[in-house]
């Protein structure tokens, strides 16, 4: 303060710097607000969000987690998928249980990658170590892919992914469905069966589901599976048992011996054999003398009851997790691209596990090699079953074509309809190198075959090659067997003698098919028999015996 300022003035100069001072003070507190509002709105998005929310505590499930790959069969009823497809099914699945980080996605598909690569293909396998007394060691998956199961009532605590939940059934394949119950799933029998999932993330729902193979037939019986979020909304239950189950159906073309592998064998081998043995079996329609004669494979299959479902009154079986319905994408065969196995199983694999089922002892054929027997070089001659049937297909010169292999050097043996026992009769087709018939369920036996052993397949006239392959030429492929196929020609056909070269039936058979199934189902599958050209055949069993040096 200067000594020549006034009293009034200094008193002026006080009030002035007081105002600014509480100026001041306002505007700091003002800032201080703001300042307090940003932090708690960045904090509470921090905590919002879902990387805050799995990096926390909470995360911890309090449920066991199933991989991703152990799951698939959530998706058994996708059409012929992409790889996109697939990597977002492995996500969804993922998601439902507890989501990873977006690093821990990366490695798993990376991880996913590298197995598709180093998978090996069948040819690849038949190299691999057969020796099927050692087959339940060689041939587990690995223990990485086995499945783990919640605690009974113990579902799910992820409230939060409702929306993002796949449907339990896949009803999307023409064929036949799939539903996967996994975590509280409750079986009961009865003349309308259900089987319901106890789970607060899946939305109250219902289907209607044929657990056979070929959902279309008619005759089938339907199992209500249905989800509810409170455990209340369930049966109560009765018994409990911590192993997965498999609802399945018999019925519909069982009986037929190349259906009963094709829609039950196989299809049961791709659902079930991923559990080793620890699974329980709920059947729909059960065939007990059907079941019996394939005893074997279904002990393989399940070491627990199998349960009459329709009898299965007043008890309401509970479950860690739970299969409804089986099939496979392609007949008679397994492909691991399609058909979700859990292990990727191929058909090399279910030909091994019945040799293991009957105990069979060989593996491989005869391979065809000079021998010295005493100073003398000796050729050893293959075995070769032909097989002889009653009805349509006939070989009507069956003793010629007998003459003509043993002429090339085979030893055979005609077989008909077996009078063994059925385990019996599969060592007998086990003994042999070559198996030859005319089209027809008979050659469904091929599965007892050694691998690496021969197929010919006789195929009557008629343009039936598409479905020799489908039904014999591929999957014997697929089983690591040699096929060969011998088209009959008209000369060689029983039609031309009814119908003559000029008839439609012989002259020109795309229009027969044009015409529908009928004419097909009873000519060339019905009424045909076939008499083979011995001449054009003999380069059919020289090919055959190159195929076993």
């Amino acid at each position: 303060m200067r000594r020549g300022e006034s009293r009034g003035t200094r008193g002026a100069n006080r009030s002035l710097s007081s105002s600014w001072k509480s100026s001041y003070i306002g505007y700091g507190l003002v800032v201080g607000f703001v300042l307090v509002l940003l932090y708690l709105m960045v904090t509470t998005q921090f905590s919002n969000s879902p990387t805050a929310y799995l990096a926390g505590p909470a995360t911890i499930s309090k449920t066991k987690q199933i991989p991703a790959a152990t799951h698939q069969e959530n998706h058994a009823g996708r059409e012929d998928g992409s790889r996109e497809m697939e990597e977002r099914y492995r996500e969804e699945v993922a998601r439902t249980h507890t989501e990873p980080s977006k690093g821990q996605r990366q490695e798993e598909k990376v991880e996913s990658e590298q197995l598709r690569e180093e998978r090996n293909p069948i040819e690849e396998q038949l190299g691999n170590e057969t020796n099927s007394g050692n087959w339940e060691d060689t041939h587990q998956p690995e223990k990485k892919g086995t499945i783990e199961f919640s605690e009974f009532g113990g579902g799910t605590d992820d409230f939060n992914n409702v929306a993002n939940t796949k449907p339990i059934c896949d009803t999307s394949f023409g064929k036949y469905d799939i539903c996967v119950l996994d975590g509280d799933a409750r079986a009961q029998g009865g003349a309308a069966a259900t089987v319901t999932l106890v789970s607060p993330r899946a939305a109250p729902r219902e289907w209607k589901i044929k657990p056979y193979s070929r959902k279309y037939l008619d005759g089938l019986k339907a199992v209500t599976v249905k989800s509810v979020p409170n455990p209340e909304d369930a049966p109560q239950c009765t018994t409990q048992l911590n192993v997965p189950a498999m609802v399945i159906e018999l019925g519909g073309l069982t009986g037929n011996y190349w259906h009963d592998f094709t829609d039950v064998l196989i299809p049961l081998f791709i659902g079930a054999r991923r559990f080793s043995g620890e699974v329980q079996l709920l059947v729909v329609n059960l065939l007990p003398f059907w079941v019996h004669k394939y005893r074997k494979i279904f002990s393989q299959i399940s070491r627990h009851e199998i349960i009459d479902l329709d009898k299965d009154h007043g008890v309401v079986r509970c479950y860690p997790h739970v299969v409804v319905g089986y099939g496979s994408r392609k007949e008679f065969t397994i492909d691991p691209s399609l058909d979700d196995t859990g292990g990727g199983y191929t058909m090399v694999n279910f030909t091994e596990f019945l040799r293991h089922s009957y105990s069979l002892p060989r593996d491989r054929p005869i391979k065809l090699i000079s021998q010295g027997t005493g100073g003398a070089a000796g050729l050893t001659r293959p075995r070769m079953m032909i097989l002889e049937r009653t009805n349509s297909r006939k070989l009507m010169n069956l003793p010629e074509v007998v003459t003509a292999a043993e002429a090339a050097g085979f030893e055979v043996t005609v077989a008909g309809r077996p009078r063994a026992s059925y385990d019996e009769f599969a060592r007998e087709v086990n003994s042999f190198d070559v198996m030859l018939g005319v089209h027809g369920a008979g050659l469904t036996n091929c599965v007892f075959l050694p691998t690496g052993a021969v197929l010919v397949q006789i195929v009557p006239y008629g343009r039936l090659e598409n479905i020799a392959q489908t039904d014999f030429g591929d999957p014997a492929r697929d089983m690591g067997l040699r096929y060969i196929e011998y088209g009959i020609a008209a000369e060689e056909s029983s039609l031309m003698d009814v119908f003559g070269k000029d008839h439609p039936m012989i002259k020109d058979p795309i229009a027969v098919h044009m015409s529908g199934w009928g004419n097909v189902a009873e000519w060339y599958l019905g009424k045909q028999d076939v008499r083979v050209n011995i001449d054009r055949f003999r380069p059919i069993l020289i090919q055959v015996l190159e195929h076993l040096r």
